[in-house]
């Protein structure tokens, strides 16, 4: 009875319970930091908030090459179809050129193919006794003395009898001599060469390698 009898005393709470002792002698938390904890705490602040902004940076950049990876593969082929589509111009653009140069050609020399394939069949025609050659009859007698002047350079002595006829091209001519025939026809031979070329460039479709755009610089 007597130990309730005393008068109440006031509890403290402390912060620091060691071998049962009370008061305020020690905090278990530190009130203030000095300057270089302050630094070291910032300075691994800033570290860390700078290695999560390079990792964000990292993903959104890897991320964007992705997608433009993806861009790129969904655009190859329409880049192919653009680039055949580019050689079938270019080489329909060559083929007119060409076409405009032999039509000239053939308007200023139109005996050239004709003294050329006599030429080329001088074994063949040597033992002929006649060889039989039709032409455009506005040429008749301008591919008969050119005729004539390349059977002499070859020596070839057999009779040549020209036949116009108004069926043939200008340059075009065929050549009979019994055991063969020569034809040469401008505008057959032109559409052989277009046809050759769009087989060509069919069956190269889009597989065809791609041109260099600076070649100078390659190694």
């Amino acid at each position: 009875m007597s130990d309730l009898a005393q008068s109440p005393r006031k509890f403290n709470f402390d912060v620091e319970f060691e071998g049962g002792r009370s008061g305020a002698s020690g905090s278990a938390y530190r009130r203030s930091h000095s300057a270089e904890d302050v630094e070291r705490l910032v300075a691994q602040a800033r570290a860390e908030g700078e290695a999560a902004a390079m990792a964000r940076i990292e993903a959104q950049t890897a991320q964007a090459l992705s997608n433009m990876a993806e861009t790129a593969k969904a655009a190859l082929p329409t880049l192919a179809q653009a680039a055949h589509l580019h050689r079938e111009s270019a080489a329909e653009l060559a083929l007119a050129c060409a076409r405009q140069i032999a039509d000239a050609a053939c308007e200023r020399f139109p005996e050239a193919p004709l003294q050329a394939a006599l030429a080329a069949l001088a074994r063949e025609i040597e033992a002929t006794p006649k060889l039989l050659f039709r032409c455009n009859p506005a040429l008749e007698a301008q591919l008969t003395a050119a005729l004539a002047q390349t059977a002499e350079a070859i020596g070839y002595a057999g009779q040549i009898v020209a036949r116009p006829d108004p069926l043939i091209p200008r340059a075009g001519f065929i050549l009979d001599w019994g055991d063969g025939s020569a034809a040469f026809d401008p505008d057959g031979a032109a559409a052989r060469v277009a046809e050759a070329l769009k087989s060509a460039l069919a069956a190269e479709g889009l597989h065809a390698e791609a041109l260099a755009l600076n070649p100078s610089t390659e190694a």
